[in-house]
């Protein structure tokens, strides 16, 4: 049985093995014990405090086989992005160029360093191991997050963020990073990143163009992979479309990849959820339903089958979830 819960400290030796598996694929999750370790700890002290208004918490969650205590993935979200330090993207707009007296006018595209996105919530931290992955625990793992989201509305903004993966060639090298990123920084792109997990992000301000980068001046192979996805990142796409996820012409001021972005209360997950008492029924008939308990620090998310006009669940699913007949329980299809 799987299911998705908060990350403890007993989980860190297994997150370094994600880290260690994800390699450079995910930059909020390098594979240094200290980062991990106050992940961690910044997950638990966001559970455990009392919440007004979302100012910069992040929250963590694993994918966890019951019965092997295996963990399979990791997920995460941050309440308020660049609150507590700068979140920078390129934002893509045409700039006019105009002359009367030649009768000439163009619109020439060009990317503006930019922090729009400030007090968004955004989905961060995404990864499951490859032996793992299946569009079921795809599903499961990023979803989850949306139902504790759902559930504890006031601990989130009204929009949301979700940032994907650009282009990257079969070593591993960006074409807009080569473009772009590496005459402004001197290093390569999975540094960088690094940095930008572990450090200060002031560093971006202080190095990259302050000036909008007109995209006719990049080169070919740069030009043709802003906006675009890592094609293995399509699962990832797909969810978060299907969820009410939009592009909006943002992306990643390394890689070019895109920003994705919706109206919280508008998602599908969080729309659709319902909170009702449960019962325990041994002989449950139903739909394969998204299924969580309503807490913070005890929070359990999983995959079941459920009635969903008389929400009932078997006393091995209530023992997962850790509620009792008559508990209330939050879910959706």
């Amino acid at each position: 049985m799987l299911i998705v819960r908060p990350v403890e400290f007993n989980d860190i030796k297994a997150i370094e093995y994600l880290a260690e598996s994800a390699g450079a694929s995910v930059s909020t999750l390098p594979s240094t014990h200290s980062h991990l370790q106050k992940l961690v700890e910044a997950t638990q002290q966001a559970l455990r405090r009392a919440i007004t208004k979302p100012a910069g918490e992040t929250y963590h969650f694993v994918l966890s086989d019951i019965n092997s205590g295996q963990v399979l993935g990791i997920a995460g979200m941050n309440a308020a992005v660049g609150v507590t330090a700068p979140f920078y993207s390129y934002r893509l707009q045409d700039i006019v160029h105009a002359s009367d007296d030649l009768q000439i006018h163009n619109l020439v595209p060009a990317l503006t360093l930019c922090h729009d996105y400030t007090g968004y919530t955004s989905l961060c931290t995404f990864y499951l191991l490859p032996e793992a992955e299946t569009p079921q625990t795809l599903a499961l793992l990023s979803r989850a997050r949306l139902l504790f989201l759902a559930q504890h509305r006031h601990r989130f903004a009204d929009r949301i963020l979700a940032e994907l993966q650009g282009v990257v060639d079969e070593q591993g090298r960006s074409p807009f990073w080569e473009g772009l990123g590496q005459h402004f920084f001197t290093m390569d792109m999975t540094h960088a990143n690094y940095l930008t997990g572990v450090c200060d992000k002031s560093f971006i301000a202080d190095l990259m163009p302050r000036f909008p980068v007109y995209t006719p001046l990049l080169s070919r192979k740069a030009r043709s992979v802003i906006g675009e996805v890592r094609p293995d990142r399509m699962p990832a796409v797909d969810l978060l479309e299907s969820e009410g996820f939009r592009y909006e012409e943002y992306i990643d001021i390394f890689d070019a990849g895109p920003t994705l972005e919706a109206r919280i209360d508008t998602l599908t997950t969080v729309s659709t959820s319902q909170r009702q008492a449960v019962s325990i029924d041994e002989t449950v008939q139903g739909t394969r339903c998204l299924v969580a308990n309503t807490g913070t620090t005890d929070f359990r998310c999983l995959s079941t089958r459920l009635n969903r006009e008389q929400p009932a669940i078997s006393a091995a699913i209530a023992d997962a979830l850790r509620v009792r007949a008559g508990d209330p329980i939050r879910f959706c299809q």
